[in-house]
């Protein structure tokens, strides 16, 4: 068979001999591969050679691909830098993506607030804030956090529960059981919460000494003084942070601080494992799976796998990565990973860069270390393929079945759902939720306030059809990303439109498409009593088999099209309410109003509020608190909406 890439093959003198990255992008302009190369030109000679000398992913990707762009940049750091930027920015379908086995939890320091707290949390954190870990269970988490709060006692309460210590001027049950220092009475100043909370980072990082060496020395002065109580106070606190150290494993004897990353793979996945040391005692772990839409070797895996990792730690490059081997471009890598980790550090900038140094371990306690993590990531591999090959088995079906039952040429891929929600005509609005490969896309997910508010679903369906498409046709010829890389709104075809609803819902989106030329999209109605399918030119709904792949899926788009409806209709449904609830006081406007639900969160706290708990927010005099307070006891105005339950 003729390689398909040949079709855009651009001239072999055309291509720069020089370090960058090239991208192939298919006929609706969205890039499907990036890559990077030392030699442009030699990289991308292999792509159009014999095609039985390719291997077979490389092939699905040039099948798909109408045309190859490159990029020159000034060195192969440059090359390696820019190819995880543009794979962040695009998503290639064919470029390796590392997804968390599972959400793995940290302690927090929310340092970038006034008043820091210690908290467990998964996922994104505030640029400022100080994080550690991750953990590999919550419970090992909140047990440490336990037994260092008996030695710094600092704040763990959410924002609401300080704030109500803060008017009532009286500490919560955590300062009477000696495990917060109580800044929300003064009990203690911002000043000398914030040196806990430093000094319990401290510790987290590793430096226990110093701790552990001015508790003793306390204890026995306690003791020297005949200040038993007290005496035993430092001794309980000692104990505690002894047991603390004791839950985190020593791996070298030196305090060093490393990364140790294994891979365990065959040819189609891979899962890799990360466990994090400071000061040579392991506070983390964490674990990713990756399908290889890409023949990539274990030091290519790595490279790429490395480069995802720091974007995330940005702040936690360490000088040393043991690795099972060499990671490809090695020497780049090391630079591009000095760079952001001296970046990171404060007070280092102009400092000499030292290369992030890759240790392959041969023997010794690094090595069996490695074994360990290995065996973590061998026994991830078989857990995560148990589990993947039952969900890609079941998408794979769930798809098949509903593309034949509704005879479509193939199976539909990438399936829209379309759902209306009002309140008896009052605020519509419209929701579209996207599903590729059976997968929720939730970054393409759209919601439409309706021009017209009346109780009308076919004429709402109409509309958010005729939006939605429109826009698509005037996005044809277009590419798909703006010209600041940005996916553009609505620019990518769906093989399948559901709609929510029978018939009439789905004669009203056909209307809204009849004039428009999309012949390639397949449309179906879907009636919420007996969940059948209404199709176009079918006089009889299709009905999917009770118990089918194909059905469990259409529900799931359905309900998710309709919670993220329901969910748009009700915070605009709460907006509305709010502001008109406010906006009746004189006095009232748009900055007392942010005010005032900054402060309390919701008009019903504002209700509850006294004139002097109203009096303590900015801008509001007594006279205008007491004015609000009788306005909101007086009782709803006649004409207020009342609570229903939207559609």
């Amino acid at each position: 068979m003729r390689n398909p890439a040949l079709a855009f093959r651009p001239e072999p003198g055309a291509i720069p001999d020089a370090p960058g990255c090239y991208q192939f992008i298919d006929g609706a302009g969205r890039v499907v591969y990036v890559g990077k190369a030392k030699s442009l030109r030699q990289r991308l000679a292999s792509y159009f050679g014999v095609w039985h000398g390719i291997a077979p992913r490389t092939r699905a990707m040039l099948e798909a691909a109408r045309s190859v762009e490159w990029i020159v940049v000034d060195s192969e750091v440059e090359a390696l830098h820019l190819e995880y930027t543009l794979i962040q920015r695009h998503k290639p379908r064919y470029n390796v993506r590392y997804v968390d086995d599972k959400s793995y939890p940290y302690l927090v320091l929310t340092t970038s607030e006034a008043i820091p707290r210690a908290i467990v949390k998964r996922g994104k954190v505030a640029k400022d804030d100080r994080r550690f870990g991750p953990y590999a269970h919550a419970y090992a988490i909140r047990e440490t956090l336990d037994l260092l709060l008996r030695v710094f006692p600092v704040r763990t309460c959410r924002n609401g529960v300080y704030d109500r210590a803060q008017r009532l001027g009286r500490p919560c049950l955590l300062h009477h059981i000696d495990r917060c220092a109580a800044p929300c009475t003064g009990v203690v100043s911002e000043d000398e919460h914030r040196d806990l909370v430093e000094s319990l980072a401290a510790f987290l990082d590793g430096e226990t000494g110093p701790v552990l060496a001015q508790l003793e020395a306390e204890m026995r002065a306690d003791a020297a003084d005949l200040n038993f109580e007290s005496a035993a106070r430092r001794r309980d606190q000692l104990q505690a942070a002894q047991r603390a150290l004791e839950k985190q494993q020593v791996v070298t004897e030196k305090p060093e601080d490393l990364d140790a990353i294994a891979v365990y793979e065959d040819e189609l996945e891979a899962a890799v494992q990360v466990f994090f040391v400071r000061r040579g005692r392991l506070v983390g772990r964490k674990g990713w799976t990756v399908d290889k839409v890409e023949p990539l070797s274990t030091p290519e895996l790595l490279t790429s796998f490395l480069l995802q990792l720091y974007a995330e730690r940005s702040d936690e490059v360490p000088p040393q990565i043991v690795v099972p081997v060499e990671p490809d471009d090695a020497e780049a890598l090391s630079v591009l990973l000095a760079e952001q980790r001296r970046a990171t550090r404060a007070g280092s900038r102009g400092a000499p860069i030292r290369r992030v140094r890759f240790t392959v371990p041969q023997r010794g306690d690094k090595k069996a270390f490695l074994e360990t993590v290995e065996e973590n990531a061998r026994e991830a591999f078989q857990r995560a393929r148990m589990k993947r090959a039952t969900d890609f088995d079941a998408r794979s079906r769930a798809l098949k079945e509903l593309g034949d039952a509704l005879a479509l040429d193939e199976a539909p891929l990438r399936i829209e759902c379309f759902d209306i929600s009002h309140l008896g005509g009052t605020e519509v609005v419209a929701s579209m939720v996207v599903f590729e490969d059976g997968l929720p896309k939730k970054s393409e997910y759209r919601r439409f306030k309706l021009s017209q508010d009346k109780n009308d679903d076919f004429a709402a369906m109409h509309e958010v059809i005729g939006r939605r498409f429109r826009r698509l046709v005037e996005a044809k010829g277009e590419p798909i990303l703006d010209e600041e890389g940005t996916p553009r709104k609505f620019a990518y075809p769906p093989n399948l439109v559901i709609v929510d609803g029978g018939r009439g819902q789905l004669n009203a989106a056909l209307a809204a498409v009849e004039d428009l030329p999309i012949d390639e999209v397949a449309f179906a109605g879907l009636a919420k009593r007996f969940e059948e399918l209404h199709v176009p030119d079918r006089a009889r709904p299709v009905v999917l088999p009770r118990g089918s792949e194909a059905l469990f899926l259409v529900q799931r788009i359905r309900d998710e099209a309709h919670r993220f409806a329901i969910t748009y209709q009700r915070g605009r449904r709460t907006k509305l309410v709010a502001t008109s609830e406010l906006d009746a006081i004189p006095g009232i406007g748009p900055g007392r109003r942010k005010a005032l639900l900054t402060r309390f969160g919701s008009v019903a706290a504002i209700t509850r509020a006294s004139v002097e708990d109203l009096t303590a927010v900015p801008g509001i005099s007594r006279t205008l608190a007491a004015q609000i307070h009788d306005h909101l006891h007086a009782g709803r105005p006649e004409d207020a909406p009342t609570a229903q339950e939207p559609t």
